[in-house]
Order: C-alpha cells, then sequence, then structure tokens
C-alpha cells in the first residue's frame, strides 16, 4: 500500500497545522497544503500552493492540484467554510478521503476528528438504539488529561494570523473570509465586553446568587454565536435575538408560574449591542418581571447543575446538562438530539412535560462518541496541541476510521 499524501486546506489560528504535517511527515506520509491567504502563508511551513483565484474557479483548480500530486487524503478545519464546502464535494467526487477537525463535542480536553463531515453531517447515527448496542463492544475509556487553553493564548494566535491578513490585498486581492465581520470590529467587541464583565463582576455574583436562592427551579438558556455555523447552518434560527424572543414568549405562555428563565451571554459574544437589551424589551412586553434574569458571566457547570431543564439550539451546552442527568431540549439541528436524550416534542410542552435524559443511553452516547469522533489534547496551547498529535496521526493514517470500523460491526 502506497503511502497517503495529504492535502491541507484551511486550519485553526494556531501552530497545529504545521505541527501535525510534521508528525505526519515523520510517520512515512507526504504533505501539501493549498494557502488562501496571507495568514494561512504565515502559519504554515513547508510545501505548499497558493490559490489566488475566484471562488467559483476553485473546484476545477483543485482537482488538477490533486491529479498532479496524486492526493489521497483531504484535511481542513471547519466544514462550513464556503472555500471547505467546495473542496469536500469535489473531493467525494474524486473518492478522496476527507478528514474534518472541529472543536469538541465535548469541552473542554477535546477536540473532533471526523471522516466526511462534523456536527450534523457527522455520519454518527441519530438512532438510541444503536448506542445502546454498540458502547459494550467498547473497551473502557481512560481519563482524559486536562488541557490547559488560556483565551490568551488563543487571542495571541489570532491576532497574529489576522495582522498578516493585511498583506491579502496585495498577495490575495480576490480572497473572502467566512467571518461575518471584520477582525478589528471583533477585537474591538471582545475588549469592550471584557471591560464590561470585570466591572460588572461582582454585581452579577450577588445577582445570580440572590436570583438562584428565590427561584430554585429555573430554566437556563445559554446563548451561542451569531455567526458560529452550529446558528447559521445547522438551525432554524437568524440569530440569538430570534432564539431569545422565541424562548420568552414560549416561557411566558406555557411556563410554571413559580419558574424562572436564566439567559446566559456567550463568553466570546463581540456585539455591540448586548442581548441584555433584548432580554429587557421582552420582559416588559410579556410583563414577566423579575421571572427572567440575563448575565454575562458565571459558572456554567454549576448554573447547569442547578436547572431544572436547559434549552438550547444545539450548543455543546446541550452535552453538559446531559451529562448532568438534566433535561434537555434542542431547537436546531444537534448531534444528540434523539428520544431518551433530548425531551421529544416541542418547547410548549419541555416546560411542563420535561423529564431527565435516560442515564444509561447518556452513557453509551458519551463512550461511543468519544471513542469515534473525540481527541484528547487542545487546538490552541502547545501542550495541548502535542497531547493530541499521535491520536490524530493514527487515525489520519489508518485507512478506515474509527467510526466506520463501529458502523460495520467491528470495535
Amino acid at each position: 500500500m502506497k503511502p497517503p499524501h495529504f492535502l491541507f486546506l484551511q486550519g485553526v489560528c494556531s501552530p497545529l497545522f504545521v505541527r501535525l504535517a510534521a508528525h505526519l511527515r515523520a510517520a512515512g506520509a507526504s504533505v501539501h497544503k493549498v494557502n488562501f491567504n496571507a495568514g494561512d502563508v504565515a502559519y504554515w511551513a513547508g510545501p505548499a500552493s497558493l490559490f489566488r483565484g475566484p471562488l467559483t474557479a476553485l473546484p476545477d483548480w483543485l482537482e488538477q492540484l490533486i491529479r498532479r500530486r496524486h492526493i489521497s487524503d483531504l484535511v481542513l478545519f471547519g466544514d462550513c467554510r464556503p472555500v471547505h464546502a467546495l473542496a469536500m464535494q469535489r473531493a467525494a467526487e474524486l473518492g478522496l478521503r476527507v478528514h474534518v477537525l472541529e472543536e469538541g463535542y465535548f469541552r473542554p480536553h477535546w477536540f473532533t476528528l471526523e471522516r466526511d463531515g462534523v456536527n450534523e453531517r457527522s455520519r454518527l447515527p441519530r438512532d438510541p438504539k444503536w448506542y445502546r448496542e454498540t458502547a459494550p463492544r467498547l473497551p473502557p475509556a481512560a481519563p482524559p488529561v486536562s488541557v490547559a487553553q488560556t483565551f490568551r493564548i488563543r487571542a495571541v494566535h489570532d491576532v497574529a494570523y489576522h495582522t498578516a491578513g493585511m498583506f491579502n490585498p496585495l498577495a490575495f486581492p480576490r480572497y473572502r473570509t467566512h467571518a461575518m465581520r471584520p477582525a478589528p470590529l471583533e477585537y474591538a467587541g471582545f475588549l469592550r465586553r471584557a471591560l464590561r464583565v470585570r466591572r460588572q463582576a461582582a454585581a452579577t455574583a450577588a445577582q445570580v446568587s440572590d436570583w438562584l436562592a428565590r427561584r430554585r427551579h429555573y430554566f437556563l438558556l445559554p446563548l451561542q454565536l451569531d455567526h458560529d455555523s452550529q446558528i447559521r447552518e445547522h438551525s432554524p434560527f437568524s440569530g440569538m435575538a430570534e432564539v431569545v424572543q422565541d424562548v420568552m414568549r414560549s416561557f411566558a405562555l406555557q411556563a410554571p408560574a413559580d419558574s424562572g428563565l436564566l439567559i446566559k451571554s456567550h463568553p466570546l459574544d463581540y456585539r455591540w449591542r448586548s442581548l441584555r437589551a433584548v432580554v429587557d424589551e421582552c420582559r416588559r412586553e410579556l410583563a414577566l418581571g423579575e421571572r427572567v434574569a440575563f448575565i454575562e458571566s458565571g459558572d456554567l457547570q454549576a448554573l447547569v447543575d442547578q436547572a431544572a431543564g436547559v434549552v438550547t439550539v444545539n450548543s455543546t451546552v446541550g452535552t453538559m446538562g446531559l451529562q448532568a442527568g438534566r433535561p434537555v431540549i434542542a431547537l436546531g439541528k444537534a448531534l444528540y438530539r434523539m428520544p431518551g436524550l433530548c425531551f421529544d416534542g416541542p418547547l410548549a410542552a419541555f416546560w411542563r412535560e420535561a423529564s431527565p435524559p435516560d442515564p444509561a443511553l447518556v452513557s453509551s452516547f458519551e463512550q461511543v462518541v468519544m471513542h469515534a469522533t473525540q481527541v484528547n489534547g487542545g487546538l490552541y496551547g502547545r501542550a495541548a496541541i502535542e497531547l493530541g498529535l499521535a491520536t490524530v496521526v493514527d487515525r489520519l493514517m489508518n485507512p478506515i476510521s474509527a467510526l466506520e470500523r463501529l458502523l460495520e460491526g467491528g470495535a
């Protein structure tokens, strides 16, 4: 069997791909890369081709490169970027293996590696029976090694990547980012929010403590990011303002009168106009008074552990709720949205009829997903990256994925 020849597309803003390429070469594989912008160039060392054409020209250009260099495998981060969606489609037509990396389905010590797609596009079945039958075939899972991935490390890499992007108008004039807003606007929003959260930290902690003391029966709505592909591609919502409005209206009409709704902002939400304004407007319109609270910070695990239920679109907070044995409803297309895990009914009924997930199914689901798709490690810090590389290399070099073996009845 010939050694595989990998073609890397865009990765996460970190040294992950350049370190992974070095390990693959040490294992006997060949590695080439396509750079789409100056940030890609800055975060790469090794053979590379530059794509400077219009997006419509990418599939044919890529096919020529694949044939010329005898590419067998495609590796990329995130399957919803426009360049990746086109590349994956053409790669599938040519019979290539496609490996997709993404943030972990379970946090914080994991990231995802799957063939052909992740999240809604994942090949993981949505059949509870399959998980119940498959889990007993697997060896006991070892406890994960904790990884330290500070926001500072992630921010440094992100700034470095986008600083290099200042050369894009000259070197890659046709490149268009998949991000919704320019990086400087994001950074200004992050800074503004960080200052606001720090300034309000003591008041927020007191608010949460007092609110929980008076609202022992509450539902938790953890917000996601408008620009996240989970919202843009895998949900029926236009953004989180629509989610807030729909959930609050349903809560006002259907939830028990003695229950509360706690809405928590996403820690990386850089919007200039906080969703607090949307919450306050809905609170007045629906006469909900102190039954609803909005917070920008807080111990998410503690809030999940005490909640009467978790309402989410498709956030990984849903898996936190399942692990904590809390009732969960997923309003979007979530990997864990299946009977026995999530509430199998409309939101209007969830407020009064929510029941905890089946603990045996939760255990089976977690064990199978961890075994088939998760890598213990991280995407940003040096130690976190190194921790996961051996597993990633082993899975990339194997012609059959762990999930494919499970689907064929093996272990």
